[in-house]
């Protein structure tokens, strides 16, 4: 091979080979279902792509019994989901427990909810128990359950102050509230106790806020919802969504799973979602349709 010759096939190699370079950077840079994401001022990191275990207050997690309750979770956890949710209201705790544990403690993030309508009881106590039944020595976020009043910022005063109390002890990360009716949902921007706000969302409104905690099912009260998660995100808050398969109302209709995920991520901009699961199957496809609502 001639000098010239030589510096041709070398300078085209070179180029070729910077340009495969640049081909696959993007690649590296995808964005994934299992990537952790930081939930905003709260600077909890999480797994986009949450397991909740609260599908018809968790009886449908439950009917799948222990064991099989205890695969799912391990099967979720090696799929690279390492985001769990709870509540005390649910069936699911105690199992969720129990399915988590011998796992390293530090190598997920455990969310729950307390129940702040029964009078006479201790927080601190409340969170005690709350540990013994998980199983865990803190809660990376606990959040104020189902609050469906507009005067829910100052009715909950006793257990946001437990709650900060609690973060003193310990015992809990972060916090924040999950809401349901718009009467609700409207004191969550300028509500500065917020660190983290889990949401309903999906894209034509299938047991979404409305305007009682009651009634659901309102595609036009969308964009209201959907205004409020982005002055909520302008605020700093970590915003999570949940009811992306409508409560159960997509559960024959992948082209709206597919096109609730996309919505919540692409038009909503939550930072992290949870879904109910009960099969392999579903955690597959959740974590296929995140992946391409991330595109």
């Amino acid at each position: 091979m001639s000098p010239t010759t030589r510096r041709s096939f070398l300078k085209t190699g070179l180029a070729a080979g910077a340009m495969a370079t640049v081909g696959t950077l993007p690649l590296s840079a995808k964005r994934a279902a299992t990537d952790t994401v930081v939930l905003g001022r709260s600077k909890m990191e999480v797994t986009r792509l949450a397991f909740g275990t609260g599908t018809d207050g968790g009886a449908v997690q439950a009917a799948l019994g222990q064991q099989e309750f205890t695969r799912l979770v391990r099967y979720a956890y090696d799929r690279g989901i390492r985001f769990f949710e709870t509540a005390e209201a649910y069936q699911t705790p105690a199992m969720l427990g129990e399915a988590l544990k011998g796992l390293p403690r530090d190598s997920y993030q455990l969310m729950s909810k307390v129940t702040t309508f029964h009078e006479g009881i201790d927080p601190q106590a409340k969170f005690d128990e709350l540990r013994s039944t998980s199983q865990t020595e803190y809660f990376d976020i606990m959040l104020l359950h189902w609050q469906h009043t507009a005067d829910w910022p100052e009715t909950t005063k006793r257990w946001q102050d437990g709650i900060l109390a609690a973060q003193q002890r310990k015992i809990i990360r972060t916090h924040g509230a999950s809401v349901h009716g718009l009467p609700a949902l409207r004191q969550m921007p300028g509500t500065n106790w917020l660190d983290v706000g889990l949401i309903r969302i999906n894209h034509n409104g299938a047991r979404m806020d409305g305007p009682t905690y009651e009634d659901t099912n309102h595609p036009d009260n969308v964009s209201e919802v959907v205004d409020h998660i982005h002055q909520l995100k302008k605020e700093g808050l970590g915003v999570i969504g949940m009811k992306l398969c409508g409560g159960g109302q997509f559960q024959n209709s992948h082209d709206d799973r597919v096109k609730a995920m996309r919505f919540a991520f692409q038009n909503a901009g939550v930072d992290s979602a949870t879904i109910g699961f009960k099969s392999t199957q579903e955690i597959d496809e959740a974590i296929s349709n995140l992946n391409l609502a991330l595109v």
